[in-house]
């Protein structure tokens, strides 16, 4: 009888130790999931201030070109024809 007791103190021993390694893990898989979010929230907050720099560059590209550079006077050019487009289209909605 004292062999088969040896041996459920040993299965308990191992499933204690195998419940310990589990919760471990459990709270390294918490911490990554974390770590995942603020990853996740950094990642969208750094597109954001991307999306504001490329907003403020082609403001200024815009500018230039009107201030009289030839670099991206083209762009320049379909920009203001666009928003003639734009224009000639609100009046056109508010005289009908």
């Amino acid at each position: 009888m004292s062999h088969l007791e040896d041996i459920v103190d040993s299965l308990e021993n191992k499933i204690s130790r195998v419940l310990h390694k589990l919760e471990l893990l459990k709270q390294a898989n918490l911490k990554l999931k974390e770590e995942l979010e603020a990853s996740k929230r950094e990642r969208e907050n750094q597109k954001l201030h991307i999306a504001s720099w490329e907003e403020k560059y082609e403001a200024l590209k815009m500018a230039n070109s009107i201030l009289g550079s030839d670099d991206n006077k083209r762009e320049t050019k379909l920009k203001i024809n666009a928003l003639i487009r734009d224009i000639d289209h609100c009046i056109a909605q508010l005289s009908d």
